[in-house]
């Protein structure tokens, strides 16, 4: 009787941890395409701008990269989900990771190996948003129904 009940109760603990494992996977895929939209806007997580590229100093007069920051850290290959039945995290992987650090923080770094050094403005990458947070309690509420 004991084993029966061990076992039934083994069972549905698995079930458990493969469902909250599965939820996570959900809120994070949903997180990760809310912080790369949010990113492809240039926006902070607080809906400010980012702070404007540098004007270079050696290159032809008013000619400033056109183009978006951070084009290809929004991608998915970069931006990574990481689910377990406990938590669940979107962040950077790899060498990306390193350059995603400097601009979130706003870190000196060197510019190419014993190059000069260069000071980033900190543009924040990754953080929740009153939306994300909304995001992230409908997808709770809606998996416990």
């Amino acid at each position: 009787m004991a084993r029966r009940m061990d076992a039934v109760l083994l069972g549905l603990v698995d079930r458990l941890v493969a469902f909250c494992r599965h939820v996570h996977r959900k809120i994070g895929t949903a997180l990760r395409r809310s912080q790369s939209q949010r990113i492809g806007r240039q926006q902070a997580p607080d809906g400010t701008s980012y702070a404007p590229r540098k004007m270079p100093v050696r290159d032809k007069a008013g000619r400033v990269k056109r183009k978006k920051m951070f084009a290809k850290l929004r991608q998915t290959k970069f931006l990574k989900v990481s689910a377990s039945p406990n938590e669940v995290s979107v962040g950077f992987m790899g060498r990306v990771s390193r350059i995603a650090r400097v601009h979130q923080d706003g870190l000196s770094e060197r510019v190419r190996p014993r190059g000069p050094r260069a000071h980033y403005e900190r543009r924040v990458l990754l953080g929740l948003t009153e939306p994300d947070r909304y995001l992230i309690r409908n997808q709770l509420l809606n998996h416990l129904q």
